[in-house]
């Protein structure tokens, strides 16, 4: 026989799971997120440029890194310009 669950039990799940789905959502907007990101790109573009390329690497592998910082600061305007048009 299944057990029943509480009104209590029930309500102590689905505030569990909003603390995790909120952390989650602050996860993908934090900046620890975002410059782990840029010094893992750059770290993984300029060894592709040192060893297989043998361009200049620690000036060239900026140029991902530019570009992912201003996507993430650009697409998040864009987001909020979506969700108020879309509303």
């Amino acid at each position: 026989m299944a057990k029943k669950i509480t009104l209590e039990e029930r309500v102590e799940k689905l505030e569990n799971r909003n603390k995790k789905v909120e952390g989650d959502k602050a996860w993908e907007i934090s900046w620890v997120r975002r410059g782990a990101i840029m010094i893992l790109t750059y770290l993984t573009v300029a060894f592709y440029l040192r060893f297989v390329v043998h361009l200049k690497p620690w000036i060239n592998a900026l140029v991902p890194v530019i570009g992912f910082t201003a996507s993430t600061l650009t697409l998040s305007k864009l987001k909020t310009y979506w969700l108020k048009r879309r509303s």
